[in-house]
Order: C-alpha cells, then sequence, then structure tokens
C-alpha cells in the first residue's frame, strides 16, 4: 500500500494508475477530491485517463487512507494541503502534473499552481467555485442553528444523505450511486469535516486567479448551486489562458454523474497541451 511517512507529518495515501506504452513516459495527472471524500470517487475516470497518462490518487490529510495524527486547530491549512501535494508529486518521481480538482479539491489546485507554476502542466477545475458562498452554507445547515451543529447531530452518513437530496444530486440519479456515494463519505470523521469546513469556508481563491500561468480547464453544471454564473464572471475575468465547459445540470458532483464526459474533456486537454495522441 504506498503510502508517504514524514516525520511530524501525518501519513499520505496515494495510488498510481499506469497503463502507459512504457518506452513513452508519459506525463502524470493528479486527481485530488473533494471534501469527505477519497481516491475511491474517481475510479469512474481511470479507464479513460490511465491509458494515455500515469494518474495519481491521493487522499487528502485525515480523510480516506491518510493519517489523521495531526493538529486539528493547527495543522489544517492552505499550506499544509500545498506542501502534502509537494509530497505526493515528489513520491511519485513526478517533476511536474497536470492537476485535476473537483470542488475543495480544485480550489486546493487553484492555490498550488499560484504557488508552484512550475509544478503544474494545466490546471483542471471540476465544479470548482472560486469560494464558497453564504447562500452555500445557509443551506448546509439542514434546520440546525449551524453547519457544525447539522453535521454532530446528523453524522457523517446522515449528513452525506441529506446533502446528495439537496444540491449533489438530480432526483433521477441511480439510486446505488447516491448510496454509495453516501456510504463512503458517512466513513469520514466527523472531527475533520468540522476542521476542514472552518478551512474551506474562509478560503478563497480568488487573489490567486491572475497568478494562474498555466492553461486552465473549468468543468460546471450549466445551471450549478455551487459554481453560480457569477463565480463563472470572475473566472472569466481573472484568469488569462481559459476554457469553461457547461455540462447539462443543476446539480453539483458532475464527477460522478458525467464523469466519461469530464474524463474525456479533460484528457483532450491535458493531451493538446503536450501535443500527444489520446486515442487509438
Amino acid at each position: 500500500m504506498p503510502v508517504i511517512q514524514r516525520p511530524s507529518k501525518p501519513d499520505l495515501y496515494y495510488e498510481v494508475d499506469d497503463f502507459t506504452d512504457p518506452w513513452k513516459n508519459a506525463p502524470f495527472i493528479l486527481l485530488q477530491h473533494g471534501f469527505g471524500r477519497s481516491t475511491k470517487f474517481w475510479y469512474r475516470w481511470i479507464p479513460y485517463l490511465a491509458r494515455f497518462y500515469k494518474v495519481v490518487r491521493a487522499d487528502l490529510r485525515g480523510l480516506g487512507r491518510s493519517g489523521k495524527n495531526f493538529d486539528l486547530a493547527d495543522d489544517l491549512h492552505a499550506n499544509a494541503y500545498i506542501d502534502d501535494i509537494d509530497a505526493v508529486l515528489d513520491a511519485v518521481g513526478a517533476q511536474d502534473a497536470h492537476y485535476c480538482g473537483e470542488s475543495l479539491g480544485g480550489i486546493l489546485g487553484m492555490l498550488y499552481a499560484a504557488e508552484r507554476p512550475r509544478r503544474v502542466r494545466t490546471l483542471n477545475l471540476v465544479s470548482t467555485p472560486i469560494f464558497l458562498d453564504q447562500d452555500f452554507q445557509n443551506r448546509s445547515c439542514f434546520g440546525y442553528p449551524s453547519w457544525e451543529e447539522a453535521l454532530r447531530a446528523m453524522g457523517s452518513l446522515g449528513y452525506a444523505k441529506a446533502k446528495n437530496q439537496g444540491d449533489r444530486f438530480a432526483a433521477d440519479t441511480d439510486p446505488g450511486l447516491a448510496q454509495w456515494f453516501a456510504e463512503q463519505q458517512g466513513q469520514s470523521d466527523v472531527e475533520v469535516l468540522i476542521a476542514m469546513h472552518h478551512i474551506a469556508k474562509r478560503i478563497t481563491a480568488l487573489p490567486a486567479l491572475p497568478r494562474l500561468e498555466c492553461p486552465v480547464l473549468v468543468l460546471m453544471p450549466s445551471d450549478g448551486p455551487i459554481v453560480t454564473r457569477e463565480q463563472e464572471a470572475l473566472f472569466r475575468e481573472h484568469v488569462r489562458d481559459l476554457a469553461v465547459v457547461k455540462l447539462p445540470s443543476r446539480h453539483h458532483n458532475l464527477h460522478v454523474t458525467q464523469a466519461a464526459a469530464c474524463a474525456d474533456l479533460v484528457l483532450h486537454f491535458v493531451a493538446q497541451h503536450d501535443g500527444i495522441g489520446c486515442r487509438e
């Protein structure tokens, strides 16, 4: 099991999926999951990407199979996540990589690309807001006085199910997918999620946007509840090298509900940047 062990820092779990031709020395794509999720949530993408790119998936600290041996109050912040991404790329021997993040994973990607421009070949954002607006935070309380109280009262699984019925999935979504999604997120530690939310609601990637040197692809719902038209306008105003693709949806979780379309769009975007073929 590939685990990065570091003195005085949490262990980081990662996986590499590589079905590329060994003589071609293919570039890397790093897939970074969002809030309360793990490497497992990318499984639908792997068949599309791993034939042409070395695909790295990593669990954020405190989630999935990564370690929880850190101080939630002091050791969960943007610079810690940037350090973790460096550690993952170093562990797989990647001098640079295409970065693809969904939701919070995309926010971290914008911060990382601004701070480490030489390590990011392209930045690919799936259902990624620049910041979490107040409407989103209000929708996440489910009748409780605060988001934190809702999560503690409902637990990770109960909260995930409530979010699924809210802004994550359409009513006609495969019930098996929605149940699996909730069960996976339901394994997350409540206190880790609360600490992550405190960070997520304070982080804004807006100052990072003008500093992005790499090409940026934004995949967003056509009428989504989190990546709104106002946020789209900010992307267009501040990012120099930008492509935006809207997929028909009123819900957030494009990376699982429209995985094939998203993976194909990302594959062609990064392959065009590299000047390589992505069809056989």
